[in-house]
């Protein structure tokens, strides 16, 4: 056995952040598009836009910032806030499985889940 953990980040019951999200900006960091970032997670563009724009209504800023065409081309990538963003929940998470991990193990070692005898066992 062991156990799992997932964090997410809520405001007013409305979800802001999580995992799957952090990964997507951090997908289109990356690839320097919300095209590519789909792709590379298995979701069509639409899912990618409709998060992210979800996100910054939420938050209240703008995460993404594209830029169109152009001699260099065009693309995406995160605003300072969004990358603040990304790092804040890093920071957040980083070492909480391990610490859930180690509370598991000194839980579960004095009180293992063992089935309790019924009367007709003993």
């Amino acid at each position: 056995m062991r156990p799992r953990l997932n964090v997410w980040i809520e405001d007013e019951g409305e979800v802001v952040l999580t995992l799957w999200r952090v990964r997507l900006l951090e997908a289109i960091q990356q690839t320097g598009s919300i095209n590519a970032a789909a792709r590379r997670m298995g979701i069509q563009f639409r899912t990618a836009w409709a998060k992210i724009h979800e996100m910054e209504e939420r938050l209240g800023f703008q995460l993404v910032e594209s830029q169109v065409g152009g001699a260099g081309g065009g693309g995406t990538r995160l605003t300072p806030e969004g990358e603040r963003l990304v790092a804040q929940f890093h920071e957040l998470v980083d070492g909480l499985p391990q610490l859930l991990q180690e509370r598991f193990e000194r839980v579960f070692a004095t009180a293992p889940i063992v089935p309790q005898e019924t009367p007709s066992q003993q």
